[in-house]
């Protein structure tokens, strides 16, 4: 049988042979089974004929001697079974036919052309079905119930959203950060600031190069006139920090003045021009407000200013309005919603002689306890560095 099957797979063309002879197999098996049946239908005296004391199998050997044909056929069968196992293997060693490599004839034929009529009556259709009442592919139940979702989706996470924010600002007070344990030292800022360019640089004799300086400097000193800041403000005359804790949060806090008329020469009041048309110009300095800090550790914060880049004789005379320092009168400072009137204090810086020509920069520092004015990354924090350039 080896041998058959092995001559059977180097030969796939006999496959047909065993078709036939496959098929012949099934005519002969089933013109055997009508002989079988026929055989078998014994009569009732031979079957009572039969001993009663035989074994469990006596009754088959009586079927075998009486019809001995079934030995045979079984054997036949046999072979049929060996015949098909055989037809399989071979028709999975098969090449495939030409015509089954070819897939063009599988693809899928492209649908024809829709015209525009057709499409926008697609659209109409789309937008209402007059036929099953359908509104975009929805019926008016489908809306409703996905309008009702929606709506008490968007509600609830409304109510939800609400009420985290009620419960954050119940927990955070308006009047002072709950947390203030790792505030920075203050920085410093400086005007004229314009357009986020620290460089002062014009000619004396050209009005329009030093007029937006000017413009500036008067923009920035107008809350510090000395009319609004006597009806608002209390005159201090104390060198100590003005605690006023004692209050309640909710309660305003007094301030104290700072007037515009203590900046002398670089007040606009005297000259408008702040020095620039006598290419002697004026700069504001102030520190920056951190509430609740008290700078310098009971010492007053003072400024001092120098050249940088650039020869040093190129700036010969500095003055400081009213003075060098920060008093400690104005700290601390209790946030915008307590110390509504709050000024904070300025220094002016006069540069009297500034060689022309020279392009040099300068550099203003805070100095006290407790201030950082070197930082390599932060370059307003305790100092504030511009560019100078003043021409005749």
């Amino acid at each position: 049988m080896k041998s058959k099957k092995k001559k059977a797979l180097r030969c796939p063309p006999l496959l047909s042979h065993f078709t036939r002879g496959n098929r012949a197999l099934r005519d002969w098996s089933t013109d055997a089974h009508e002989d079988e049946d026929q055989d078998l239908n014994f009569t009732r005296g031979e079957l009572m004929s039969m001993e009663p004391n035989s074994t469990e199998g006596g009754a088959e050997d009586a079927l075998l001697r009486t019809n001995p044909s079934n030995q045979s056929h079984k054997g036949i069968l046999k072979h049929g079974h060996e015949l098909e196992e055989e037809q399989e293997e071979l028709a999975e060693h098969q090449p495939l036919e030409q015509e089954d490599l070819n897939f063009e004839k599988w693809k899928r034929k492209p649908l024809p052309k829709r015209t525009l009529h057709q499409k926008i009556d697609d659209v109409k259709t789309y937008l209402w079905n007059a036929e099953t009442n359908e509104f975009m592919g929805r019926s008016g139940k489908s809306w409703s119930l996905i309008i009702l979702f929606y709506t008490a989706l968007y509600v609830f996470l409304a109510a939800m959203f609400g009420g985290c924010m009620c419960c954050l600002m119940w927990s955070i007070s308006p009047y002072h950060p709950t947390f203030n344990d790792r505030v920075m030292p203050p920085g410093m800022t400086m005007a004229p600031h314009l357009d986020g360019h620290l460089e002062i640089a014009f000619n004396a004799s050209d009005r329009k190069s030093w007029k937006k300086y000017a413009k500036s400097m008067d923009e920035y000193l107008k809350p510090y006139n000395d009319g609004p800041q006597e009806r608002k403000n209390i005159h201090c005359s104390h060198d100590r920090y003005f605690m006023q804790d004692e209050l309640e949060d909710s309660a305003e806090r007094k301030a104290c003045q700072f007037k515009r008329s203590w900046l002398g020469e670089c007040s606009g009041l005297q000259d408008p021009h702040f020095g620039y048309s006598q290419g002697k110009p004026c700069i504001l300095l102030r520190m920056n407000r951190i509430l609740g800090y008290l700078p310098g550790q009971g010492k007053p914060i003072n400024v001092t200013c120098g050249v940088k880049k650039g020869p040093p004789e190129a700036l010969e005379e500095i003055q400081f309005f009213p003075k060098s320092i920060f008093d400690l009168k104005y700290y601390p400072y209790y946030g915008k919603l307590r110390h509504v009137n709050y000024s904070a204090p300025v220094v002016a810086v006069r540069f009297a002689r500034v060689q022309y020509d020279t392009h040099i920069q300068i550099s203003c520092k805070l100095n006290g306890k407790g201030i950082i004015n070197d930082s390599p990354t932060d370059r307003y924090l305790g100092s504030v560095t511009f560019s100078l350039d003043v021409g005749a």
